[in-house]
């Protein structure tokens, strides 16, 4: 399958392509973890994973809360029509909330493990396979769409990270797997792929650590965070966003809660092969990074560092 070279950009009226790999080379930005998809780190692997049952609580809450807002303040000038606002409400809020509900029950996922002493990615599949993907092989590219409205302009955007089967015997509808990360694209999606590419190419220290998820599901890591922000700007505007939007408008508690409790401990890959390819080796035994990708990387950190290369995205 033919990819574009990374560090490439197509631009179009509504919409914006940046490929970010392969070869995997330096994009500029500094790794951020926005969509907490670390989920363990040490010094031989990453694992990340694609589950956000709390991004979904704080999309659908706020229209819960509209619903309510609405009825509660119509209900007398017109009982019945506040009744009906809750008809409604339950009608167009009920099939998400289920999904919420349905989600809840079921496994998560098992994570993507990328391995910087061998250079590989364990990517899992069903029925118990799984692939062994060479790092340099991995694509990436962080695409940005807009739409405009009477509303006014709308944009949305992922990263999309894809794996090729090694195997060259595979079907065809088992020779390519995506994984959509949706952080909004542009900057934020290169932002969180050099979470994955400096852990690869710069060590495990150039990485997020797993923060979400130290604390399991308690409640009381809300408080903290609260008190962290305080300490950044103040009682008033902590207490004014995290505590009034936080609480009513996006319910992050919740949200945070049930994250945390589908999220600890992450789940882990028990594959016996994985189990032994996921044991430290010897540095003399590491994999070493191909001359094209040392040459593609040099180029690309040239370019960075003059000034006319960075073009906002």
């Amino acid at each position: 399958m033919s990819t574009p070279e990374a560090g490439t950009t197509k631009k179009r009226l509504l919409s914006r392509n940046d490929y970010l790999a392969p070869l995997p080379i330096p994009t500029g930005e500094k790794p951020c973890d926005v969509l907490n998809i670390i989920w363990r780190k040490n010094e031989v692997f990453l694992d990340v994973g694609n589950y956000s049952i709390g991004s979904a609580v704080m999309t659908i809450w706020p229209g819960v809360m509209l619903f309510l807002a609405m009825s509660f303040f119509t209900r007398n000038l017109d009982i019945e029509f506040s009744q009906e606002i809750l008809i409604l409400g339950a009608v167009i809020m009920g099939i998400p909330i289920c999904l919420v509900i349905q989600g809840l029950f079921r496994e998560v996922p098992l994570p993507i493990r990328f391995n910087r002493q061998r250079r590989e990615v364990c990517v899992p599949r069903d029925n118990g396979e799984y692939w062994l993907v060479p790092w340099e092989s991995v694509t990436a590219a962080a695409t940005q769409h807009s739409s405009v409205s009477q509303a006014g302009r709308n944009t949305m955007g992922l990263l999309v990270i894809g794996f090729e089967n090694p195997d060259p015997h595979a079907e065809e509808d088992n020779k390519h797997f995506s994984l959509g990360f949706n952080c909004g694209g542009g900057t934020t999606a290169m932002a969180l792929w050099e979470c994955m590419r400096s852990y690869m190419e710069i060590g495990p220290a150039a990485a997020p650590e797993a923060a979400a998820l130290n604390s399991g599901a308690n409640l009381r890591y809300y408080i903290d965070y609260m008190s962290d922000k305080a300490k950044e700007r103040g009682w008033i505007l902590t207490l004014l966003w995290e505590g009034v939007f936080g609480v009513f408008i996006f319910n992050a508690p919740l949200a945070t809660y049930l994250q945390r409790k589908k999220l600890y401990p992450p789940p882990d890959l028990l594959y016996p092969d994985i189990i032994e390819w996921s044991k430290p080796l010897p540095p003399e035994q590491w994999a070493k990074p191909s001359p094209k990708l040392e040459a593609a990387i040099a180029k690309r950190e040239a370019e960075l560092a003059s000034p006319q290369e960075r073009e906002p995205a």
